[in-house]
């Protein structure tokens, strides 16, 4: 029996797809890519703003098509979309035979075998159960780097998100089961581990009370074979001196770090939810600056968030440009239901939403192409991700680039080299987004 399995949404789910697969490779299945080969198609769905919904939605009633068709025998929908609206895709997608609700992850090896006897079960747990931590996942990122999941759900209840209602509230996975994970990891040859979570800068306070990511990086910097961490979604508001000083001294954390602040008005942060000001942003990423020289630093942004006057945006707008991140992406705000924000007066029309985006965009376009071209003549070890066909160029990242969200230094070069390997390389040349580099000899 073949199993296709699809993947939307963010690394998270990533993650939760590769331990089904795990799961599922266990219990005898093997797997697929191609719909005309699957006998079970798996989707694991994501709702966190109006376009992954549409997404989810779509591939479901393309695969229940297959299912009607008679082409694949079982329909299995997890995740995101699945847990909050299990109701509506059992009544709207029939063909659909379990739903797998987010912390039933572990019962997916269930949910098959049922669905293939004839038996329509869902699957839910507890959202506030202990997360699953499962080491033999199936890599899906090409072996060389693999997100580590470090903690479930949140606590923060921005105005605009549904994550506590479909993932529940902020539990972390014990250091010693994330270290055995991490150990397992490098031993099937990951050299990069990126720390994911919800948030990560909270890691520990419900198991340890207190933060304590310091203290699993310290741990992670000890296993051999890992030679990047990288860590994404920090609150600006939650990182501590502690963290900072470990970022600067341990060489294999990347200076790297991604800091979702969506706003710089007061006025939106509050009405966001968000904990904290601009005065506390300014602070913050001046000091990372201070202690981290060469620290790249990736923001998120939502624009047209109701009640957003020009005024706001154009605050917004001043401090991108003061501010001059290395990385950052913008996004409209998405009304989602049963979310304080989307009950608000003044709700933003959409081509407000899309010009405000744009012109943010075009404003790091800039400031990217500025950055860029700083980095000619400097020296960057890279990391190996593939080769360009039938050129003699390979496609590398630096330690500024998070893979799938930021950009790639093509190499040029007639050596031999290999998914994964290191490599040190001299900046010759750039673009918008990318660097183009050559082998550095010393």
């Amino acid at each position: 029996m073949k199993i296709l399995f699809i993947s939307l949404g963010c690394d998270k789910n990533l993650v939760d797809t590769e331990m089904m697969l795990g799961l599922l490779g266990r219990e005898g299945y093997s797997f697929t890519d191609d719909e005309a080969e699957a006998d079970i198609v798996v989707v694991n769905t994501c709702c966190f703003i109006g376009d992954a919904k549409e997404e989810s939605i779509n591939t479901l009633l393309e695969m229940a098509e297959l299912k009607s068709s008679g082409q694949i025998r079982v329909l299995i929908a997890a995740g995101c979309l699945a847990q909050r609206y299990r109701e509506e895709i059992q009544k709207e997608i029939p063909q659909v035979d379990a739903v797998v609700g987010t912390a039933a992850i572990e019962e997916i090896g269930e949910a098959v075998g049922e669905a293939l006897a004839g038996t329509k079960r869902n699957h839910y747990r507890e959202l506030n159960e202990k997360p699953a931590a499962l080491r033999d996942r199936v890599l899906t990122t090409g072996g060389h780097f693999a997100y580590l999941k470090i903690a479930e759900g949140c606590n923060k209840h921005c105005t605009y998100c549904i994550i506590p209602k479909v993932r529940g509230q902020f539990r972390s996975v014990p250091v010693e089961e994330l270290t055995a994970q991490a150990e397992w990891l490098a031993e099937q040859g990951v050299r990069e581990l990126i720390l994911v979570a919800q948030e990560t800068t909270l890691y520990g306070v419900d198991l340890y009370g207190e933060k304590s990511l310091p203290k699993l990086l310290q741990r992670l910097t000890e296993i051999e074979g890992i030679h990047w961490i990288r860590i994404l979604y920090c609150y600006p508001e939650e990182i501590t001196e502690e963290l900072t000083e470990t970022i600067a001294r341990e060489p294999k954390i990347c200076n790297y770090l991604d800091i979702p602040i969506q706003h710089a008005a007061d006025g939106v942060l509050k009405r966001m939810g968000r904990r904290t000001h601009q005065e506390e942003l300014r602070r913050k990423i001046g000091r990372l600056r201070e202690r981290i020289p060469d620290i790249c630093l990736r923001t998120t942004l939502i624009s047209g968030f109701p009640g957003e006057t020009e005024e706001d945006f154009e605050e917004l707008y001043r401090f991108v440009n003061e501010m001059e991140f290395d990385r950052l992406g913008v996004f409209p705000y998405s009304q989602e239901e049963d979310t304080a924000a989307a009950e608000m007066p003044d709700q933003i029309a959409e081509e407000v939403k899309a010009f405000r985006r744009d012109e943010l965009m075009e404003l790091q376009q800039a400031i990217s192409f500025e950055k860029a071209e700083a980095m000619t003549g400097k020296v960057l070890e890279v990391m190996v991700e593939g080769k360009v066909a039938d050129e003699d160029v390979y496609v590398t990242r630096t330690y500024r680039d998070a893979p799938g969200v930021d950009g790639y230094l093509f190499l040029n070069t007639t050596a031999q080299l290999m998914t994964g390997d290191f490599v040190k390389v001299l900046v010759t040349d750039y673009n918008e987004y990318d660097l183009i580099g050559e082998i550095y000899h010393e």
